[in-house]
């Protein structure tokens, strides 16, 4: 379920995107309260499932960074969801 939420939050509010390192992925949101408050709901709940992830979102003028950080071992899931945003980019 919560692949379809990241999906959607991709399509309406992702900006951009920047992998930082093979472990780091970066993330340029719209930076509206709606979308902020989307946003850190969805990445509490995936933080609650899975304890890998490292979420950290940050506010940069009229944008929201999410940082979303994996151990080593689980880079190939956060190279799914770089994929995942990749395909989303909104204009």
């Amino acid at each position: 379920m919560r692949v379809a939420e990241f999906d959607e939050l991709f399509s309406s509010a992702l900006r951009g995107l920047e992998r930082v390192g093979p472990t780091h992925l970066r993330l340029v949101l719209d930076g509206g309260p709606r979308v902020e408050e989307t946003t850190r709901d969805l990445v509490a709940r995936e933080t609650s499932c899975c304890s890998f992830f490292s979420f950290r979102l940050s506010i940069a003028g009229p944008t929201l960074i999410l940082d979303v950080e994996v151990p080593a071992v689980h880079s190939r899931v956060l190279d799914g969801l770089a994929a995942r945003a990749n395909g989303q980019v909104a204009s």
